[in-house]
Order: structure tokens, then C-alpha cells, then sequence
């Protein structure tokens, strides 16, 4: 029986919602693409939907089909998918995005039930390197979001949720990257106590939405092949994959410099006894020979500090929901 403090991880992504619950002594994941696609409502197409049991609403006399199964029907029309969110944040501009990012919670989470879950702990990015963002919108309106389900919450940076998830073995020191579909983010954390967050805005949608212009695919399909086939070893014998590959290595290059760049005018930056581990999360470090690109680019740039290992996080679509389970089972504690 789950214990009445269990709590929730929840990581907020551009691309992907991922909830974390512990079951027992193992972590249940369940997520739903941050998608959504516009059909034109017929009460025939409606009881389907909910026969099958394919989250949607109805707006505007439109029937607004949610999550995983918005990429099918995308691709059956041969249009783009909408986003609720846009490089990292909530974009209050997608007309009906708030309704459908509360749909997708409510499929995940579910109303709080009093006996069990009572705490949600979610991610947010940080604001781009050399910018002053605000987070404010954002945040309080995902907080309004989940309290309208009856959970208390907090939020955690989505950089130091990765080192939660990832780097218990180096006592939460070291650097911990989140490339996701908006915004690739980091953080430096010495023993947990974050020192230097910020986010890059170029990731794994730069890729879809500039491979798509260049092949004439959708970014639909660019994304589905990108996560189906895409490497960055060797030889590329398809085209589509060749402009994936030039992006990617544009990602790549401009998080690399910014780490350096970051690290360069930061006084704070603590004197490690030894060197430390980078771990890369999120979507968009999926693919292979990313770890190794990233530490062949990185091997070009000088830091103040030496950097022990670059590795790519077991399960990279859940290290971020991992890291904010963590955090909320330690507030428990």
C-alpha cells in the first residue's frame, strides 16, 4: 500500500510531460507528448475518441485530441502539432493551450486521492544565459493548475532535478544538462546547493523546425525520424538525416560555448577537491554518438575546474522527473 506522504515528480517539458511515482523500491514512470492537434467536432468522432479512451476536449467547436495520440493524427492530416509551451515556457498565445496542458495533468496526475499522493514536485527551466526572463507566469500558473487538483507544490530548477536524479554517487556535485525540446538547461551544484543555472534556446525543436525548412518534411516527421533512427556516427546515406546532423552539431557547439562562456564571467564558481561529472539528460541527447560529439566539442574549451566524466543518463526521458521525485520524497523525510 503506498504510504499517505508519498509524493510526485513531475517534470514540465516543451516536448513531454513525465510524472514519477515510487513504486516500492522501483520508480513508475508514465508520460504524454505537450501536444495537441485540432479535428472538426462531430458527435461520431466524439464517442470514439472516448470509447477508445483518447484524452480530448472539446473547444470552440473543435474537438481538441491530446498527447501521444495527437502525433497520429497529425500525421494522418498532414498538418503540424500545436504546443502548449514554446522554449521552455507556457505560451499563453496557443489559443487553448492552458485548457489542454490542464487535460494532459489531470491524465497524469489525477485528482489528488487523500490517502494517497499529497505533493507535487515539478520542473522549471532557468532563464536563458544573459537574459532576465521571467518565470512568474509560468510558474504560478502551473502551480494554480496542480493546487485545482488538490496538491500541495514546489518547484525545482530542471538542470539541478537532473543532478537529483543522476549524481547521488558524486553527493549531488557536478553539472547536470537537460536537453529537451525547447531549451537545452544546466546546472552547477556543489553537494546539491545549486551555483550557476541557465538555459540554452536551441534544442531538439531548432533541430525539427530548421531540418524540416531545409528537407521539406513537417516537423512532425523530422522529430518521428529523429527519434526512430537518427545517429551521429558515421556516414549519413539519407538526406533527411544529413540536415538532422547539421543541426545537431549547431546545438551542440552553441551549448558548448555557453557553458564556457557561463563558467568565464562567474566569481562564484567553488574550488572542487577533484574533478567533477557532467551527466546529459532530455529527448534530445537520445540519439547515439551524442555523448561523444558533445565531449570531443567540450575537449576544445578550457574551465575552471576538470571534468571527471561525461556520461548520458540511463534513461534520459526520465531523469528529470527522477530528480524532482527525489526532491519531493527528501521533503518528506
Amino acid at each position: 500500500m503506498v504510504s499517505a506522504t508519498q509524493a510526485l515528480g513531475l517534470d514540465v517539458g516543451t516536448s513531454r510531460l513525465v510524472v514519477a511515482r515510487q513504486a516500492g523500491a522501483s520508480v513508475r514512470y508514465e508520460s504524454q507528448l505537450n501536444a495537441f492537434v485540432s479535428l472538426p467536432h462531430s458527435k461520431m468522432t466524439e464517442n470514439v475518441l472516448r470509447r477508445e479512451h483518447i484524452p480530448h476536449t472539446i473547444q470552440n467547436g473543435q474537438i481538441m485530441v491530446q498527447g501521444n495520440e495527437s502525433e497520429k493524427f497529425a500525421d494522418l492530416l498532414d498538418v503540424e502539432t500545436r504546443r502548449t509551451m514554446t522554449k521552455g515556457f507556457l505560451d499563453p498565445r496557443e489559443a487553448g493551450s492552458l485548457q489542454v496542458i490542464r487535460e494532459l495533468l489531470i491524465n497524469l496526475l489525477g485528482y489528488r486521492d487523500p490517502f494517497r499522493e499529497r505533493k507535487v514536485v515539478f520542473t522549471v527551466p532557468a532563464p536563458p544565459l544573459g537574459a532576465e526572463d521571467s518565470l512568474t507566469f509560468h510558474e504560478k500558473t502551473l502551480k494554480q493548475i496542480i493546487g485545482d487538483l488538490g496538491y500541495e507544490s514546489k518547484c525545482i530548477n530542471e538542470g539541478l532535478a537532473v543532478i537529483y536524479g543522476e549524481l547521488e554517487r558524486s553527493n549531488y556535485t557536478g553539472i547536470g544538462i537537460s536537453c529537451g525540446g525547447g531549451l537545452c538547461n544546466v546546472c552547477l551544484a556543489y553537494l546539491s546547493v545549486p551555483v550557476l543555472s541557465f538555459s540554452v534556446p536551441k534544442a531538439g525543436d531548432f533541430i525539427d523546425r530548421n531540418a524540416a525548412q531545409i528537407s521539406g518534411e513537417r516537423a512532425n516527421r523530422i522529430r518521428m525520424a529523429k527519434e526512430a533512427s537518427f545517429h551521429l556516427n558515421g556516414y549519413f546515406a539519407d538526406k533527411v538525416h544529413q540536415v538532422i546532423g547539421v543541426y545537431y552539431d549547431d546545438v551542440i557547439q552553441t551549448l558548448v560555448k555557453s557553458l564556457h562562456e557561463a563558467f568565464a564571467r562567474t566569481s562564484s564558481i567553488p574550488r572542487f577537491g577533484r574533478p567533477i561529472p557532467i551527466v546529459l539528460s532530455g529527448g534530445t541527447a537520445m540519439p547515439a554518438g551524442f555523448r561523444d560529439r558533445f565531449e570531443q566539442t567540450l575537449s576544445q574549451q578550457q574551465f575552471p575546474f576538470t571534468i571527471s566524466e561525461v556520461r548520458v543518463a540511463e534513461s534520459p526521458l526520465h531523469s528529470t522527473a527522477k530528480g524532482a521525485l527525489a526532491c519531493a520524497l527528501s521533503d518528506e523525510e
